[in-house]
């Protein structure tokens, strides 16, 4: 029976999938995998061959086969590997070739020969090209094949660097990189203008013929595409879903990456679900409504029946009743007291009323992220008295553009020049920075000049932002976390002087409320690394400080994504009026205005993505049933375990 209902819950899928919680996970069983292999081949006398692949996804996997070569005498002396693909044109010793990450992250630290190791090669002439592709396939079929492929999959769904519009039969070739994929690629390069425009890769058919593959996505920014690959049609398209036609393919996912495939998403059209559950009955009831495109008080039994919710209707019915319970818990995420309102009963509110003028600390990644996702807000908080403070946890002087930077020093000559100073050490500066621009290869870290011209650069704004948005200087903090540049220069980071910094910053404020970014499909990790330094403040103090069991944490986003309106706790609608000031906030980060260093896949400027997104999830409210507002700035609280 187990088996059977198992099966009934994964009918979508045309793909074997299994699910971990994290990624270590993950890599663990992959690396397990791959070890037993290479021991039981070992046995036999007989050589391994792996394909391999680069990238986010692979890396755990590789660290913890160093882990067991070096602690458990894991010996890769039987092992050939072949790598999927390489960016073309490409050096093997740039530092963005796949031949560096793979020496970097796995051959350097183990005993494979160095003749076992097969990559696709960069330096190659066009007219070399074609041969070369033909021995890479010759050399994998003289080897008696690939016993084992491990593959990432790209947001274009690629497989190796094959894109969509591929064959499934396609063999080792030069292609040319989808624009998303060189996008995704931009940060490793310094900007997307110095990702190459094509790549040697191995085919969908050499794939294909593994004896074994093995797919791995982890992270919420691959959830629609594994659906695509997982649950879609087997389309050019999305060429990952040409494995649906193999008989040796597994996808490996942790909880976010199957997070959209739909026994997680919307179990209830796939088998009987527990609606003793509050979160799942909210959640399919906002989807029941998008669905059937009514409000939520117009829902019928038929609607509910039709959409495979018949067994809610029947246990928790009946139907308005439950409209009624979802619309009022919905209408209370609504607040133009982000603060708590005070003197109110406030049993139904987001915010607590007590005390009446909250200490708050808005904590931004970047210099811009708080005016951006919750500029609004930031606005109301100081508009209702609360003691607002802003804490800039990067300088973000990476992502402003040379040529502003130059454009700074110039400025501030030619302001000497006119006080009647001397300008020596200025015209030096000026010459050097442009000598080093002028030479500087693709994502070099700049010299330490250019980076404090572009620290201040930034700095000056974000005080221009919090400034407009109604602080005092001393409430503005810039925390300069020393993560954020050792990253940058591939430095080892432990992070526990970011994290005493923090907690230095917050014993010293003691907020009734902390409110942090939680985009953590921000494309540079750099959300999810900031907000991960709080936690952990802040679960060092709780242990000590009883001024955090009256601390709140809410997590806001906007920059890259918006939350899901059933997630939605805190709800703050903005007046036309607002919504106008909080882009001018927004402004006042001139460098990032236009086009920013890093943009990510949306080419919309800052202030276009938080308008849109904003007046959406007022659009989705209001689609719901509720009232009608320009837009909404959404919040959920995060919760640590004893507040559960």
């Amino acid at each position: 029976m187990a088996r059977l209902n198992l099966l009934e819950e994964t009918r979508f899928e045309k793909l074997p999938v299994t699910v971990f919680s994290n990624p270590s996970e993950i890599s663990k069983t992959v690396a397990k995998r791959i070890a037993d292999l290479i021991k039981s081949k070992e046995k036999k006398g007989e050589q391994v061959v792996l394909g391999l692949a680069t990238g986010a996804t692979p890396v755990k996997v590789y660290a913890e086969l160093v882990r067991l070569h070096r602690e458990e005498g894991l010996s890769f002396r039987n092992v050939v590997t072949f790598n999927l693909d390489e960016y073309y044109p490409m050096l093997p010793d740039s530092a963005q070739s796949y031949v560096s990450f793979m020496n970097k992250k796995l051959f350097d630290h183990i005993d494979i020969k160095k003749e076992n190791i097969n990559i696709p090669d960069g330096r190659l002439s066009p007219e070399e090209i074609p041969g070369f592709c033909i021995g890479y396939e010759q050399k994998i079929s003289d080897l008696g094949g690939i016993d084992l492929q491990i593959l990432g999959i790209g947001r274009t769904g690629h497989i190796g660097f094959n894109e969509p519009g591929s064959a499934p039969n396609s063999g080792t070739r030069l292609v040319t990189l989808n624009d998303l994929t060189r996008t995704d690629a931009s940060h490793d390069f310094g900007s997307k203008g110095n990702v190459p425009t094509k790549a040697i890769t191995m085919g969908i058919g050499t794939i294909f013929k593994a004896r074994e593959i093995v797919l791995m996505a982890s992270g919420e920014k691959k959830a629609e595409i594994i659906k695509k690959a997982v649950e879609g049609n087997i389309s050019s398209e999305t060429p990952a879903s040409f494995l649906q036609l193999s008989d040796n393919v597994e996808v490996v996912l942790d909880n976010d990456a199957a997070s959209l495939l739909t026994r997680f998403n919307t179990p209830w059209l796939v088998k009987d679900c527990d609606w003793k559950d509050s979160k799942l009955i909210k959640k399919a009831v906002i989807w029941l409504s998008q669905a059937a495109e009514k409000p939520i008080l117009k829902l019928t039994d038929d609607d509910y029946n039709n959409n495979g919710m018949a067994q809610l209707a029947t246990t928790q019915g009946p139907v308005y009743n439950i409209n009624i319970n979802i619309f009022n818990q919905i209408q209370h995420t609504i607040t133009g007291w982000p603060g708590g309102k005070p003197n109110a009963d406030d049993s139904q509110r987001p915010e607590r009323a007590v005390p009446a003028r909250k200490r708050s600390i808005i904590f931004s990644p970047h210099p811009d992220d708080d005016v951006i996702s919750m500029g609004g807000t930031f606005i109301r908080l100081a508009d209702q008295g609360h003691e607002v403070h802003v804490a800039y946890q990067t300088s973000g002087n990476t992502a402003v553009w040379d040529d502003d930077a130059l454009r700074f020093i110039e400025f501030t000559t030619d302001f000497l020049k006119v006080q009647g100073e001397d300008t020596s050490k200025m015209d030096a500066l000026y010459t050097k920075a442009r000598n080093f621009i002028a030479q500087k290869k693709p994502n070099q870290l700049d010299m330490e000049e250019i980076l404090t011209v572009k620290g201040l650069i930034r700095k000056g704004e974000a005080i221009a932002g919090a400034r407009f948005a109604g602080l005092p200087d001393k409430n503005i903090h810039f925390q300069n976390l020393p993560f954020y540049l050792k990253s940058k220069s591939g430095e080892e980071i432990s992070y526990e002087e970011d994290i005493r910094q923090t907690m230095e910053l917050l014993q010293s404020v003691k907020p009734h409320q902390i409110f942090a970014a939680g985009d953590f499909a921000d494309p540079h990790g750099t959300h999810k690394i900031c907000f991960d330094i709080i936690h952990q403040a802040m679960l060092r103090l709780r242990k000590t400080e009883a001024w955090t069991k009256n601390c709140w944490v809410w997590l806001y986003r906007g920059a890259w994504h918006e939350f899901e309106v059933h997630e939605i706790e805190m709800a703050v609608p903005l007046s036309p009026k607002e919504v106008l000031k909080k882009r001018y906030a927004i402004f006042k980060h001139q460098s990032q205005k236009d086009i920013p260093v890093y943009p990510g896949d949306d080419e919309r400027e800052f202030w276009v993505r938080a308008e849109n997104r904003t007046r959406e999830t007022a659009q989705l409210y209001d689609k719901l049933g509720m009232a009608e507002y320009e837009s909404i700035e959404a919040f959920v609280r995060w919760k640590f375990d004893d507040e559960k």
